[in-house]
């Protein structure tokens, strides 16, 4: 079985097509999803409940969710989604690779893929393949799957402001080899076409740039949300 943490924070019109992915997924092996709200005031939880999701309720912070998540849920292996992604067939087809024995894999993320116009969804991924073949670090738009046993063993995402899923890649890498899964994980381009592409472009890089050199995650989030 593989318990699946979806945090949520106002991800109403998001989710249902998540959960849906899920429900093809399930047909194929044993899932036990988990929605860990944070505080949604837009009928998140409601629209999670409707479909015969499990909800269940968590202090807000993506890191504190996914934890909170990982203790509730239930399976030898947890499968870390945001709300605004899509498993697609292919998506579930790579995964049900990566969970065979012979496979030997122990964590593993999807290739990054956005939904964007074609330029820039070209230029946002390159830039994410080029960043992630050279530090060797992925993001949570990429979801993770990881062993229980190993998760725990790590201690869990670190409790951080942002960046936990970069924090979380390194802890695991001291550990085991990550797997990169050829499947893409489509994620929304809400983002970048709310406060435009380049704009949004620039702030992740730089934010991601400054943590990769030493910069305190505290104060990148206070710089995030003034800026």
């Amino acid at each position: 079985m593989i318990g699946v943490v979806i945090p949520t924070i106002n991800e109403a019109q998001t989710l249902p097509a998540l959960l849906d992915d899920l429900r093809e997924l399930a047909r194929l092996l044993p899932l036990d999803p988990v929605v860990v709200d944070g505080g949604s005031s837009d009928g998140t939880r409601a629209r999670a409940a409707a479909g015969g999701e499990r909800v269940v309720d968590a202090l807000r912070g993506r890191a504190i969710q996914l934890n909170h998540g990982a203790m509730v849920a239930r399976g030898e292996w947890l499968l870390f989604l945001h709300a605004d992604c899509r498993l697609g067939a292919d998506a579930r087809t790579a995964l049900l690779t990566a969970l065979e024995p012979a496979a030997g894999v122990h964590a593993a993320v999807f290739r990054f893929a956005i939904d964007l116009p074609p330029f820039w969804r070209r230029f946002i991924e390159m830039g994410q393949a080029v960043r992630e073949a050279l530090s060797g670090l992925a993001y949570g738009d990429q979801g993770l799957l990881v062993r229980r046993e190993l998760f725990q063993s790590v201690g869990g995402y670190p409790e951080l402001p942002l960046m936990e899923d970069v924090a979380m890649i390194r802890l695991l890498r001291r550990r085991t080899r990550v797997a990169r899964l050829a499947a893409p994980l489509l994620t929304s381009g809400r983002r970048y076409r709310q406060d435009g592409v380049p704009r949004t472009w620039l702030k992740h890089t730089a934010l991601i740039s400054l943590y990769l050199i030493g910069a305190s995650p505290t104060r990148l989030a206070r710089w995030r949300d003034r800026a």
